[in-house]
């Protein structure tokens, strides 16, 4: 199991669950850096949670902090007038990843989204995981929620802090490099070259003397050179589980290798689980995943489909020793477009934790998967499964990738 991810011991994890915990863990942290915060996030909304973060950071760079923020132009399209002048004057630097412009996301290049949550403090802790700065309690595009979104994220201290700084990094010179070279400010562009150099890939050596603490490892998808890492790590523990796998995922739609992988293992006597979002959400990912879902519950897989509210999570746990936390959903999108950062993680005691959560979601909040009640839906509900799952095949066409 061990060579699923390149490991290094020596961490210190907390497993997070929703913003409840996450947000709180996050402020502290910010409020108690001295010198840098680095932050990630797809969606930053200005509610009232995303401003106690945008206060936070405002409050970091008016102290001196250097504080650097990165969010999505698609999952934040537009950031209020008020908070770009408060931040500009207090001195957080920020971009919007990829704004989409005139066209919108009739260009398939810009399909390639900046989808992970990272941050980074102080090169000492990291964050990692699937929420957004959004409350719980709020989606920007349903309005506000009777339940909490479900999801997690880890804080991590130990050695993958450093690689995960060191992306951060590597990714704000780009967008700045992107932006000095629209302004011609070639002199800027030569000063930032050696940041601008391929890292290398998203792994770290295993240590010849293991320090106490967890074993984990950062593992992180690009469009470079980490095209297929995360894709990968799940294919190596699927493929060496032996008793369990549980997985929560809340856009899930794998490729032809993960549904392979999954179905051997159902046949190995594995038991896999899969939770995904029980609650229609977007077209798209409810109707083109139905299909998929039928194919894994033929072949023995348990489908639990969440219902109290949105399942938002981007987590597995294989036989109660390997686990993952991150923003990758196993889903076109996010395996082949989209960047994408998990902590993964050989421990049991953490794999324990999140196990038990999960066990205790699909005990309480779940509704299996029924063959025959689902060929039983009306004759409407089934034509849009196939013609948003033959839309996502086309579209997958255009973008030239194969999944």
């Amino acid at each position: 199991m061990l060579r699923s991810a390149a490991f290094a011991s020596g961490h210190e994890l907390q497993l997070l669950q929703g913003g409840g915990q996450y947000f709180p863990a996050l402020i502290s942290a910010v409020d108690a850096a001295q010198h840098e915060v680095r932050l990630e996030t797809y969606i930053f909304h200005f509610d009232v949670q995303g401003i106690q973060v945008a206060e936070a950071l405002e409050r970091a760079a008016l102290r001196g902090v250097a504080v650097y923020l990165v969010m999505d132009g698609v999952g934040t399209p537009d950031v209020p007038l008020d908070w770009q002048l408060r931040w500009n004057a207090s001195g957080v630097r920020w971009h919007q990843y990829a704004p989409l412009g005139y066209l919108g996301l009739l260009i398939p290049g810009r399909w390639r989204r900046m989808h992970r949550k990272l941050c980074v403090v102080d090169g000492d802790w990291a964050f990692c995981g699937g929420i957004n700065v959004v409350d719980d309690f709020l989606d920007p595009n349903h309005g506000p929620l009777r339940v909490a979104r479900l999801d997690y994220a880890v804080r991590v201290r130990g050695p993958l802090v450093t690689q995960c700084r060191q992306a951060m990094v590597q990714f704000w010179a780009r967008l700045e490099a992107k932006l000095q070279l629209e302004q011609l400010h070639w002199r800027e562009i030569r000063k930032n070259w050696p940041v601008l150099a391929w890292l290398p890939r998203t792994a770290l050596p295993l240590v010849a003397t293991p320090l106490a603490g967890s074993m984990a490892a950062l593992v992180l998808r690009d469009n470079v050179r980490n095209r297929t890492r995360i894709e990968r790590a799940y294919l190596k523990a699927i493929g060496e589980a032996r008793n369990d796998i549980v997985l929560a995922n809340a856009y899930f739609l794998p490729g032809a290798r993960l549904r392979r992988a999954l179905k051997h293992a159902v046949r190995r006597g594995v038991r896999v689980q899969v939770v995904v979002q029980g609650q229609y959400e977007y077209f798209m990912q409810y109707h083109a995943s139905r299909p998929v879902l039928s194919e894994l519950v033929q072949a023995g897989v348990e489908v639990y489909e969440y219902t109290p509210g949105f399942l938002h999570a981007k987590v597995a746990v294989v036989d109660t020793i390997w686990a993952t936390v991150g923003s990758s959903n196993l889903d076109p999108l996010s395996l082949l477009l989209a960047r994408e950062a998990n902590v993964v993680v050989h421990d049991v005691d953490f794999a324990q934790q999140l196990d038990t959560a999960l066990c205790a979601v699909i005990q309480t909040s779940t509704r299996r998967w029924d063959l025959a009640a689902d060929a039983k839906r009306p004759w409407h509900q089934r034509v849009r499964d196939r013609l948003a799952f033959g839309l996502m095949r086309v579209l997958l066409f255009f973008s030239g990738s194969r999944y």
